[in-house]
């Protein structure tokens, strides 16, 4: 049974992630062989004593769960995943991540877990959409859909790359293949996603897009306009240096 390591990474994220993480983390138990860490991206010590206790708490439940990774200053949601990933035991196998807010329900998580176990789609890489196709049942506001279409369009367009999601916030990927491309990420933020993407595709790495039940939930620290500008600047730096190694 390979090994995985699943990050949980939170910015101000205490007062949400009750709902969730205590599922996940019963979920994860039952399969066996998969460590919990939560990452929490410089949230300031008041809100990182808060997530302190909590997981001090649960771990007392949980086998899986792991001490929480406090990070002293802000690095962003990809910076935040990946300070966790370069820690993972030298007997894991695949490394994945999952947003706190329960919007990729934990039965999900087992499910894609239960695939890179499997073997049977030969990937290095899945990556969840939010795509309503096979049964699956996506529930996502109007103007945050329409949003995510444009973007996606803009990967695809921009990179040539055929995805129709990248952002949705589950993804497990072989350590083999991140440890391959990890000296070439640069990109901490909203956008990191898309450069692992982009990284794991041109080293070979098969990557594929899993459909999966999706909720919105409310709280969310995205910024729509804001952030989306933000990612569209990424988007262009990681196809300036793509065309500048070709």
């Amino acid at each position: 049974m390979s090994q995985v390591h699943l990050v949980v990474p939170c910015y101000r994220e205490s007062a949400r992630i009750g709902t969730f993480l205590p599922d996940l983390c019963a979920l994860m138990d039952s399969l066996g062989g998969i460590t919990v860490q939560v990452v929490e991206d410089g949230s300031g010590p008041e809100e990182q004593a808060k997530m302190r206790a909590l997981i001090t708490r649960w771990r007392g439940e949980y086998a899986c769960l792991q001490e929480t990774l406090l990070l002293p200053e802000n690095l962003g949601k990809g910076g935040a995943i990946y300070a966790s990933w370069s820690q993972a035991a030298e007997s894991v196998e695949w490394l994945g991540f999952v947003d706190a807010d329960g919007a990729c329900p934990a039965s999900e998580v087992k499910r894609l877990i239960q695939m890179t176990r499997s073997g049977e789609h030969g990937s290095q890489a899945l990556f969840a959409s939010r795509v309503k196709m096979l049964g699956r049942d996506v529930r996502r506001l109007l103007k945050r859909h329409l949003l995510g279409r444009v973007y996606a369009t803009l990967v695809s367009e921009l990179l040539n790359i055929p995805i129709y999601d990248s952002q949705c916030g589950l993804k497990v990927v072989s350590k083999k293949a991140y440890v391959g491309i990890a000296d070439c990420l640069t990109i901490q933020g909203f956008a990191f996603d898309v450069e692992l993407l982009v990284k794991l595709l041109d080293s070979h790495c098969r990557v594929i897009e899993v459909p999966i039940d999706w909720q919105e939930i409310p709280g969310g620290k995205v910024r729509l306009v804001h952030d989306a500008i933000a990612m569209a600047k990424d988007v262009w730096s990681i196809r300036q240096h793509r065309r500048q190694e070709s």
